[in-house]
């Protein structure tokens, strides 16, 4: 295996604790920081030329979002590396016990092209955070991105010379590297014993991950991807909603994982949202999308041809225009689509956004049911019971009321799947928790040893009593355990 060596040589960076230091962790934390600063300008190009990104949105997305987990992260890091130390019961009260947040080791992150900087930066910090050693495996889809990430990011990270294998790798350094390559050097990967597993993509893939990992034993996040339904209630701003779904659905020509996927409104709401989301369109793309500055672009020819041939279901009601030698797609809205049709059947990942009739909130609750759990669920309702509603009825990853994306955008809180949508969380805190073991821990005094008694043979009831009477846990408040 042609990665065995490159594991080895990171295994024994981490087990000689050279990134375990607080110090160590946040001068390559500081890095990446400087990382997106002087690299910003190339981002901008090589996103550019793989998506079609307008730079507000490799900005927001790329840049903005990514500093943000950075700033998290620095600012809290000597907290959440700190022993959490927890309640004993009273034959432990003069003992320690504590939770110690250890490396898993050596760990490897799979990331996605449709966001090839933040999809890969972010878990990144987590893993380094955590005191990991880290192999990054971007994606060979998004080739510009790639080669950016590939050439320049190691060399802002603990800097250890030039790589020994020029034919997959840019650059290897102590304790992080940057493989490069497709399914191949994936799958090569993939046979190698790693301590922890981290991968963004597709559901199927996430399965061949997950097998691979179970072959080692190793644990993994994944995060995948789903049809999201978006709920709109006959009670709410149709201007409001409208903008919203569109900038949700649109930004980054559909290619977003938590894109709102489908609309489910009643036959009353959806003819009044089509002109509405109309002139959200022509308001943020203007009369011609494919002249704006502002939508990107199909990644590939295979995802724009799977994406094109999405569009013959159901009806166009807005949109609907391509252009295959730009690989451009116009914004989209499609009516009278059938739960069966293949715009139902899988993640769209494209500037299509379909909408299907139901007679009222409990119709559309149980259609979401019907399905697999998707990655993000939206409401949207003047109602706020409504909203309610359809929250604690319903199971997704993520939920969002009355918008689109922006629970994404809080570190505060947890992003990741359920079920078909993924396993495991990260983002902020949740990223640091993600790549650490919780590692239970009690130290003890060597005195004290007539306390040790009831436990020892020979037994007898009275000292099982004694034990059941001094193992209740003592909490704070609670005088009643002791």
């Amino acid at each position: 295996n042609p990665f065995a060596e490159l594991v080895s040589h990171l295994r024994a960076s981490w087990l000689a604790g050279k990134t375990r230091p607080m110090e160590y962790r946040v001068a390559q934390l500081e890095a990446l920081g400087r990382f997106l600063d002087d690299k910003k300008q190339q981002i901008l190009e090589a996103t550019a030329s793989d998506l079609g990104k307008p730079p507000f949105e490799v900005e927001l997305s790329e840049i903005f979002l990514c500093k943000n987990e950075l700033h998290e992260t620095l600012n809290n890091l000597s907290r959440w590396m700190k022993d959490e130390h927890v309640d004993k019961n009273l034959a432990m009260q003069l003992d320690s016990a504590f939770i110690r947040k250890d490396p898993y080791g050596v760990v490897l992150i799979i990331a996605p092209w449709n966001y090839p900087i933040h999809l890969f930066l972010v878990p990144l910090i987590g893993a380094i955070a955590a005191g990991n050693c880290v192999i990054v495996k971007p994606s060979e889809v998004s080739k510009k991105t790639e080669r950016l990430v590939a050439e320049a990011l190691p060399s802002y990270l603990d800097k250890a010379g030039h790589s020994p294998y020029p034919s997959i790798l840019i650059s290897l350094q102590d304790c992080f590297a940057v493989v490069t390559g497709a399914v191949l050097e994936t799958t090569r990967l993939l046979e190698n014993k790693f301590d922890y597993i981290f991968f963004t993509g597709i559901p199927p893939v996430g399965q061949i991950v997950m097998t691979a990992a179970a072959k080692h034993l190793t644990p993994v996040t994944l995060e995948l991807g789903g049809k999201n339904p978006c709920y709109v209630s006959d009670t709410c701003d149709v201007t409001n909603v409208a903008r919203r779904v569109a900038w949700g659905r649109f930004f980054n020509a559909g290619q977003t994982c938590i894109a709102p996927d489908y609309l489910l409104c009643t036959i009353e709401m959806r003819e009044k949202l089509i002109p509405a989301l109309r002139k959200a369109i022509d308001d943020f793309y203007g009369p011609n999308p494919r002249e704006s500055p502002d939508f990107g672009r199909i990644v590939s020819d295979k995802q724009f041809q799977r994406v094109q041939r999405l569009l013959g279901s159901g009806h166009v009601a807005i949109g609907g225009q391509t252009d295959e030698a730009e690989r451009y797609i116009a914004p989209t809205v499609l009516v009278d689509v059938q739960p069966s049709d293949p715009i139902m059947q899988e993640e769209i990942f494209g500037p299509i956004l379909p909408i299907m009739v139901i007679a009222n909130m409990d119709e559309a609750i149980d259609f979401i049911n019907s399905r697999e759990r998707p990655l993000a669920l939206y409401a949207f309702s003047s109602n706020d019971k409504v909203v309610n509603q359809v929250l604690e009825r319903t199971s997704s990853g993520g939920f969002c009321g009355n918008d689109t994306l922006m629970h994404m955008t809080l570190t505060s809180l947890p992003f990741g799947g359920i079920g078909n949508s993924g396993l495991g969380m990260h983002h902020g805190k949740f990223s640091f928790n993600t790549f650490s073991h919780h590692r239970g821990c009690l130290k003890r005094g060597m005195g004290r040893e007539p306390l040790n008694a009831p436990r020892y043979p020979p037994y007898s009831q009275q000292k099982f009593g004694v034990i059941q009477a001094t193992s209740k846990v003592s909490r704070k408040n609670d005088c009643t355990l002791l």
